[in-house]
C-alpha cells in the first residue's frame, strides 16, 4: 500500500469524526511517511510501519477529548426549521429528564467503581497504619517491660505487612484494570456516535 492509498483508507475509516481532527492526523500521518522515506525506507515500508489502520482509528478515537465530540456530534448541519424548535421546546418535560436521568446513570456506574478501587487503597493504607501502630506499640511494650506483649505485637505487624504487601500488587493491578476498562467504554461510548452518524 502507497501513501496516498494510506491515506485515502484513513481518511474513509475516520469518516464521522470531527473534521478538523481528521484533516489533522491525515497531516500528522503523511508526515510521518514523508519523514522516513527521507531516512531512505521505500514508501510502502513507511506505511507497513505504521500498523493497521483500525487499530490507529481506535487510538485517534480515544485521543479526542469526549466533551469535543459530543458537541460536534449534537452541533446541527443545517439551520433548524421553525416546526423542529417547537418540537424540541414541547418535548422538553419528555427529553430533558430522560437525557439527565440517563446521565446521572452513566455517572454513577462511573463513580461506583471508582470508589471500589479508593476503597481498596483506603484498606492499604490502613493496613500500613496498623504495620506502624504495631510496631509503635512494641516498642512501648518493651520499654515498660513487657516482652511477650512487645513480641506479639511485633509478630502481628510483620503479619499485616506480609498482608498489606500482596495487597498493594492487587491495588496496583485492579487499578490499571479499572483505568482500562473505563478507557475502553468511553471509546465504545465515542464508536457508537460514529455509527449513528453513519446510519443517517
Amino acid at each position: 500500500m502507497n501513501k496516498q492509498e494510506f491515506l485515502s483508507d484513513l481518511r474513509s475509516v475516520l469518516s464521522g469524526l470531527p473534521q478538523d481532527d481528521i484533516e489533522e492526523r491525515i497531516a500528522f500521518y503523511g508526515e510521518i511517511i514523508d519523514d522516513r522515506m527521507e531516512e531512505g525506507i521505500t514508501e510502502e515500508a513507511a506505511v507497513a510501519e505504521l500498523g493497521n489502520i483500525n487499530e490507529i482509528k481506535t487510538q485517534i478515537v480515544a485521543d479526542i477529548p469526549l466533551p469535543k465530540f459530543v458537541k460536534e456530534k449534537v452541533k446541527p448541519k443545517r439551520a433548524l426549521r421553525s416546526w423542529e424548535v417547537v418540537l424540541i421546546v414541547l418535548g422538553f418535560p419528555v427529553w430533558f429528564p430522560l437525557l439527565a436521568a440517563t446521565s446521572a446513570i452513566v455517572l454513577s456506574l462511573y463513580i461506583v467503581v471508582w470508589a471500589l478501587i479508593f476503597s481498596l487503597w483506603a484498606i492499604e493504607i490502613s493496613l500500613l497504619a496498623c504495620v506502624l501502630g504495631g510496631i509503635a506499640a512494641a516498642i512501648v511494650y518493651y520499654v515498660k517491660g513487657n516482652i511477650l506483649p512487645a513480641l506479639m505485637m511485633l509478630g502481628a505487624a510483620f503479619f499485616i505487612a506480609g498482608v498489606s504487601i500482596f495487597t498493594f500488587f492487587g491495588c496496583i493491578e485492579a487499578s490499571k484494570g479499572i483505568f482500562k476498562l473505563t478507557k475502553k467504554a468511553g471509546v465504545a461510548f465515542k464508536f457508537m456516535f460514529i455509527r449513528k452518524e453513519r446510519a443517517k
